[in-house]
């Protein structure tokens, strides 16, 4: 509250964000609702006012929902996009007053003390949010008060105005529900006879303390505004990005690249002042017929130091077309994520440096998804003992445990003529016949029985080393259950 002010809040309620949000995109005519699993089942998570009016409710069984309303057109919620889209509305709402929150997961609180005035007063304020927001197709639902409290529940429940100081008038006959307490609490009032504000706040407040704790007056008191409540603004995320408007146009890549290393420099030092680092970047070229060309640029590592991203960046401007000119360079980390404090030595190990950077440079021609790394899985079947996941996106392993030696070559078995349990000592396989010079086994792996693999059907198996002596060092199995050999790898 500022000295001398009264202190007045609003609360922007938005019941049907998650439809609203798609509906904005794609307009559609008729039922429309979002579902999501929840409880092991698909259920109604957000529906527009025609579905409504069908009978529908939100956490309905969407099979349900279709028997009741078979018109009903529908799609998959994303509750990440619409938190999204609630931030982009917490933007917009700084228009009207620099202290605006988040109020769960589809609301707004702002303190508008001191500037309503700019806006021709409360009503007037209000009237213009209103309309705003219906003019881009979203529904809201607004209440402004004393407090916070009042404010939400006026625009759950009430949907008006509560005059300076008239609080508990305002709220007398709305439901106890209003103060945003536990259902289990609401119903337990109403039971009671308890069923508005106004009859709580007129009852003894020694026995509701006893019966339901100190949780439910402070709810109260905070509607009445007898306890502060105070409203935090969203801190604005940092955004990480320079921009250079030069004088006099240039063109060749040399000079191109002077600016950029002046902006990384910029760029950089504001990553270290977060402890973060930059896994993409953005240089946006503008030239002098107001035509833009881009240079992305995907690292392996997140980095923040410009000696080592400026030369990566060669490649990509050496392709621009720089007209008759450019005027303008803006360069913008586009992925950034947190680089943990590194320990400074006397001792200079590069290596793991230089293969980041080397891995970037592969990246940017053929893509970082292209480069791919083993590393090791849960389970004992060869093939599965093993995945592949993209280097720049992995760390690898410390060590592999295996407890007998594997092929570095590994393929689909293929069958070979022998008879018994024991390798055979002649035998032939792509078409060359080898003689077995030594062999070293049984390893006997046992079929993982709780997945389903066609190539194990055959039941366990019993694999040996075998050295030829034509040199090539082979890994045979036998299949006791259907008696039959196989290669499947082959030895460094």
């Amino acid at each position: 509250m500022f000295d001398g002010i009264q202190r007045r809040v609003v609360s922007l309620w938005f019941p049907r964000l998650a439809s609203d949000r798609v509906l904005r995109q794609r307009p559609i005519e008729g039922p429309f609702a979002l579902t999501l699993k929840q409880k092991n089942a698909n259920r109604i998570y957000c529906l527009n006012t025609a579905a409504t009016q069908q009978g529908l409710y939100k956490g309905m069984p969407y099979a349900d929902a279709r028997a009741f309303c078979p018109n009903l057109q529908s799609q998959m919620a994303q509750p990440e996009q619409d938190q999204r889209f609630l931030q982009r509305l917490r933007r917009w709402a700084t228009r009207y007053c620099p202290w605006v929150g988040l109020e769960g997961a589809d609301g707004l609180v702002m303190d508008v003390t001191g500037s309503a005035h700019l806006f021709g007063g409360e009503a007037a304020m209000l009237t213009d949010i209103r309309m705003r927001l219906m003019r881009a197709g979203i529904s809201a639902q607004i209440g402004l008060a004393d407090t916070r409290g009042a404010a939400w529940a006026l625009a759950h429940y009430g949907e008006g105005v509560a005059p300076s100081g008239e609080a508990l008038a305002a709220l007398t006959a709305l439901p106890v529900a209003a103060l945003r307490i536990e259902d289990n609490i609401s119903i337990t009032l109403q039971r009671l006879g308890l069923r508005s504000i106004g009859d709580l706040a007129g009852a003894a407040r020694g026995p509701l303390t006893r019966r339901f704790g100190p949780s439910l007056l402070l709810r109260l008191d905070q509607a009445l505004g007898t306890q502060p409540e105070e409203i935090s603004p969203h801190a604005e995320p940092p955004h990480y990005a320079a921009r250079m408007t030069l004088p006099e146009p240039i063109g060749l890549l040399s000079d191109v690249m002077a600016g950029v290393e002046r902006l990384l420099v910029q760029l950089c030092a504001k990553l270290k002042t977060h402890e973060v680092g930059a896994r993409g970047l953005c240089i946006t070229l503008r030239r002098v017929d107001q035509e833009r060309q881009q240079v992305d640029l995907r690292l392996a590592r997140p980095l923040r130091d410009p000696q080592r991203i400026l030369p990566l960046f060669e490649r990509g401007l050496g392709e621009i077309d720089a007209g008759f000119g450019i005027d303008q360079l803006r360069l913008e980390a586009t992925q950034v994520e947190a680089l943990s404090v590194q320990q400074i030595s006397h001792v200079a190990d590069g290596g793991k440096d230089k293969l980041d950077d080397l891995i970037s440079r592969l990246g940017t021609r053929i893509g970082l998804e292209n480069i791919q790394r083993f590393l090791p899985a849960d389970s004992h079947i060869p093939e599965r003992s093993f995945i592949t996941a993209p280097t720049a996106y992995s760390e690898p392993a410390s060590g592999w445990s295996t407890p007998q030696p594997r092929p570095i070559c590994l393929f689909a078995p293929e069958p070979i003529a022998g008879h018994g349990s024991q390798p055979p000592k002649r035998f032939r396989w792509r078409r060359i016949p080898f003689t077995t010079g030594r062999a070293t086994g049984p390893e006997r792996i046992m079929p993982e029985w709780w997945l389903e693999d066609d190539n194990w059907r055959s039941g366990m198996r019993d694999y040996w080393r075998v050295e030829t002596t034509q040199g090539r060092r082979l890994w045979l199995f036998y299949t006791p259950q259907n008696p039959g050999w196989f290669v499947q790898g082959e030895f460094a």
